[in-house]
């Protein structure tokens, strides 16, 4: 395992990571998943999305996630979700690895199944650990789902070591599993949303039962020197949830079964803490948003730490791997609007981005169209037809676009 960023006080964020299977990531750059709404009516890659992996390998990322794969076809967060199991087209996939794995970049799979956090328009009866339903406004565009039988929990775990084994056939470089903002794994996780008597729920060690059978399914698909990642909730920020102290037992667990790479988030669709919802302002002067909770964490693992949300600034950055908190540092937003951000952090040490609040001037409207998540969208759609993103883009325009190709259902049932 990586002791490197415990020990060094001059680490830079152009020093290779070693993994502890000892593949090895050009810098300390990480492209944390963010939705690209880019699948076909197959739910195969368009061929944008080869555009734009390449743009940001191009751009000098060391790791780039792809958004959310979805492992079931049956299962879907959004309507134009990618997905990847028996009856996806292959070669579409091997395109979309050769893009994103050039100029040393090393491009992952992120593999997700949504539980109930599935749209009612996608899915009249969705799956959970329990029948309990989403809250916080969310009841009426999310039905309260059906508890998993024993046979379908296992017919999951299947699926995630199904898509991890075409994900290496297809040539990308890892895989991520999906265990945060609320989607199954994390709702498996959470005391809130699971409340099973049986061997997946109740106490920690069953709850978490989940995950490691995941992680041990797709282990035995890929083989002992593929890398397996995983995206995991500091917290979900809601009352009764998945807790700092949970998190924390739970990445020793993972440590302990091999994982490569831990990305560390928080938050749910109820409480998107993911997106800088109620951030503190201690939080927004370190810049990054859980980097708190990675400080505390490093005390019960060595396996690689990636801290994400909230960096702005070649400093913020630097510092974050400098306290041994983090090694590596995600970014999403920023990469949307300038797809050189590695680039320029890497040759320049005073380098930040800002990145501007975003309003059409009409607080209801502000509410209705989720410009933190569409916004950023049409800039990757920019860049999947080959143009360079428009930081200036008009937020009235966004929003009526949206509205105008998938009505207001757009806005309110989309992922967090």
């Amino acid at each position: 395992m990586n002791q490197t960023a415990q020990t060094d006080p001059i680490l830079t964020l152009d020093q290779p990571l070693r993994l502890g299977n000892g593949v090895i990531i050009k810098n300390r750059l990480f492209k944390s998943a963010m939705s690209e709404q880019l699948g076909d009516r197959q739910h195969n890659p368009v061929p944008g999305l080869v555009n734009l992996y390449r743009t940001w390998a191009e751009g000098g990322i060391g790791l780039s996630m792809t958004g959310n794969v979805m492992v079931d076809r049956t299962a879907l967060g959004e309507p134009k979700n990618v997905v990847l199991d028996e009856q996806s087209d292959l070669s579409a996939f091997e395109n979309w690895a050769r893009a994103g794995n050039i100029k040393g970049s090393a491009l992952w799979m992120q593999l997700n199944h949504p539980g109930k956090q599935t749209p009612n328009f996608l899915t009249k009866e969705p799956v959970a650990p329990s029948a309990i339903p989403l809250e916080n406004g969310l009841e009426k565009g999310f039905n309260t789902p059906r508890a998993l039988t024993e046979n379908e929990i296992h017919g999951i775990i299947g699926k995630f070591a199904q898509a991890a084994g075409l994900a290496k056939k297809a040539g990308f470089a890892g895989v991520q599993i999906h265990g945060a903002h609320g989607y199954l794994v994390s709702q498996f996780l959470s005391p809130r949303h699971n409340q099973r008597s049986d061997q997946w729920g109740g106490s920690l060690e069953n709850r978490m039962r989940f995950v490691l059978s995941i992680y041990q399914a797709i282990r035995e698909q890929v083989g002992p020197g593929y890398p397996v990642g995983i995206k995991l909730n500091s917290a979900d920020f809601m009352k009764g949830g998945f807790s700092e102290d949970d998190s924390m037992q739970v990445v020793a667990a993972l440590s302990e079964a091999g994982i490569d790479l831990i990305e560390i988030s928080g938050g749910t669709y109820e409480s998107p803490s993911m997106i800088g919802h109620r951030v503190k302002a201690s939080t927004l002067k370190r810049e990054a948003y859980f980097l708190d909770y990675a400080e505390k964490v490093r005390a019960v693992t060595s396996t690689p730490l990636v801290v994400t949300g909230g960096f702005r600034s070649s400093a913020g950055m630097t510092a974050a791997l400098q306290s041994g908190a983090a090694d590596m540092i995600g970014l999403g937003r920023p990469l949307a609007v300038d797809p050189e951000v590695p680039n320029k952090v890497l040759a320049d040490a005073a380098f930040r981005i800002e990145l501007r609040p975003l309003t059409t001037g009409v607080k209801a409207v502000d509410k209705l169209a989720m410009l933190d998540i569409t916004w950023y969208e049409f800039q990757l759609a920019r860049m999947a037809r080959r143009r360079r993103p428009d930081p200036d883009l008009s937020e009235w325009g966004t929003f009526l676009r949206t509205l105008a190709s998938a009505g207001v259902s757009a806005f309110r049932l989309r992922r967090a």
